[in-house]
């Protein structure tokens, strides 16, 4: 079985300083965000990340095994974020159609906000194709991803008062790739493609559970 990052440092650190070491990771992993969305993978190395953050290449170095060790916590934590947002919307919502407008707004929104971050995670699902070292971090993301996305599946059905029709596994595929193309066009300039990507999903789902589907 593939091993992740984090467990690999584990073994690295001491016991006593684990937590420790484990936020610190976490805060440059924060920090190098933006340097990682903008160049992407195959641009980005520790001393370029180094040369655009207040940290030295060697503090880096210190923390990270390699630039994979690094896109992997830095993408970690952007999609956990995203899970909570999301997350949030399905609590909230007390009617299948609040709960219709939470998502659909939750959706345009990170498109237009955060294009470049999940542009990012792509670009790390794609590489995990060819890169062993990252498919253990991106399976447990994308897993991580599924369960969100069924819990609001699970969530429509309950309010529809019908059944989701589909696996959990189909149902991540369904939307993320919706989503993925949306980002595409967004990221090309199409300034309709988070309209689109709002009422292809709006139809999806209202197909899923027998729903009328009225879009604007």
């Amino acid at each position: 079985m593939a091993t992740s990052t984090r467990e690999k440092h584990a073994d690295r650190v001491p016991k006593t300083r684990v937590d420790k070491f484990a936020e610190r990771r976490a805060e440059l992993g924060e920090a190098a965000l933006t340097t990682l969305a903008t160049l992407g993978y195959a641009r980005t190395s520790l001393r370029e990340i180094a040369q655009n953050s207040e940290f030295s290449h060697g503090v880096l170095h210190y923390y990270f095994h390699d630039k994979i060790d690094l896109i992997v916590c830095s993408v970690r934590q952007y999609k956990a974020r995203c899970v909570t947002r999301y997350d949030q919307v399905t609590a909230s919502a007390t009617s299948y159609d609040a709960l219709m407008a939470g998502f659909l707004g939750s959706l345009g929104d990170t498109v237009r906000e955060e294009a470049h971050m999940h542009r990012l995670w792509y670009d790390l699902r794609a590489q995990a194709l060819f890169e062993e070292a990252f498919r253990a971090d991106v399976a447990e993301i994308d897993k991580s991803l599924e369960n969100m996305i069924w819990r609001i599946v699970s969530r429509f059905a309950e309010l529809a008062g019908k059944p989701p029709g589909m696996p959990p596994a189909a149902a991540y595929a369904l939307l993320d790739g919706l989503f993925q193309q949306c980002l595409l066009r967004h990221l090309s300039g199409d300034e309709r493609a988070i309209a689109a990507l709002q009422a292809d999903v709006h139809q999806a789902l209202s197909h899923l559970f027998g729903v009328r589907a009225c879009v604007d």
